[in-house]
């Protein structure tokens, strides 16, 4: 046992030896390759910034003459009509992305070619989907239970439930509400059968606020009646007489009710005016997302990415030559 000791210790000598020496060999290879990427810039320091100055010229230029502009226009569909218009924004990006000049012309769009894309998403107000249904707030909790609540209330299930929604348009340049936003409008609200719902909705909402006004107008009669009868004999103590009648009382607050639902009624009234019902249209948003007016950062950065990359092939593949022959 005692000859295997000054062995091990031999051994570990040695794998320590080799550990710094490999060790040794890469800072040597660092450092070679931090004096190769020196080298390389000092040698070619003069056409690297040539490539910046162009890159940076060439990407101020496009940015200047960036035409892309996004347009908004907020929606309320009525009459469950949401199913519907996410079908026909869909019809029209697809005649967009196909270029249907002939499509996009009868429906009154003059230059499609400036429209370049659209779409639609919904405007996320889960506490007034919640509010309006308790059956809503029950569905929402139990899809909560087998996945992520954020992606759930976006998901198209879920959104197509929203009261407002958002249509974005693109264009090549800055436009009018009447080359695009108009058309469109026009042709969401066209459907013959959605036309009859609303024709019908609108009687409706005016024969409840013909009834209600009625209603009121009884109650103020039997309210006046009642004061007149009484103003002579109890002007003194005729509001203490009003709350202890509870019957003059309740009518009072039917008539606060009936108003309150009157007020309902003429706002549904206006929002039933059309099929989809464009609450706002904002125009002209340059779009500067994703490399949209950035061009006179990026293309410096890849020009000159371009040129190292290359120069680095080169040098590797005249390396490699060598070392072939």
């Amino acid at each position: 046992m005692s000859t295997n000791v000054p062995q091990n210790n031999d051994n570990q000598e040695i794998d320590l030896f080799q550990i710094s020496k490999k060790i040794g060999n890469l800072f040597q290879e660092l450092n070679a390759f931090i004096f190769r990427c020196i080298q390389f810039f000092v040698k070619n320091g003069v056409i690297i910034l040539i490539l910046l100055i162009v890159g940076f010229g060439l990407g101020y230029y496009l940015d200047k003459n960036q035409k892309e502009y996004n347009h908004q226009i907020i929606v309320a569909p009525n009459f469950k009509s949401t199913d519907y218009l996410y079908s026909k924004i869909d019809l029209l990006a697809s005649k967009i992305s196909e270029k249907d000049v002939l499509f996009l012309k009868s429906i009154g769009i003059n230059d499609p070619s400036q429209l370049t894309k659209i779409s639609i998403e919904p405007i996320v107000d889960v506490y007034k989907l919640i509010s309006n249904n308790e059956q809503n707030f029950e569905l929402l909790e139990l899809m909560a239970q087998n996945g992520d609540l954020k992606t759930i209330v976006k998901e198209s299930t879920t959104s197509k439930n929203y009261n407002f929604h958002t249509i974005i348009l693109s264009t090549n340049g800055v436009t009018r509400q009447s080359d695009f936003i108009d058309p469109i409008l026009n042709y969401l609200n066209s459907s013959s059968y959605f036309q009859e719902i609303q024709k019908i909705s609108v009687g409706n909402i005016q024969q409840k606020i013909k009834e209600k006004e009625a209603t009121v107008l009884q109650i103020d009669g039997i309210v006046n009646a009642f004061s007149n009868r009484n103003g002579n004999a109890q002007n003194s103590d005729k509001l203490i007489y009003y709350n202890e009648n509870s019957q003059l009382n309740d009518i009072i607050k039917t008539k606060d009710s009936l108003v309150n639902v009157l007020g309902t009624l003429k706002i549904d009234l206006f929002n039933a005016r059309k099929v989809i019902n464009d609450n706002a249209v904002i125009l002209n948003i340059k779009n500067n997302k994703s490399i949209n007016g950035k061009m006179k950062l990026v293309l410096p950065i890849l020009f000159t990415s371009l040129f190292i990359i290359f120069g680095f092939i080169l040098s590797f593949y005249k390396s490699q030559s060598l070392n072939a022959k």
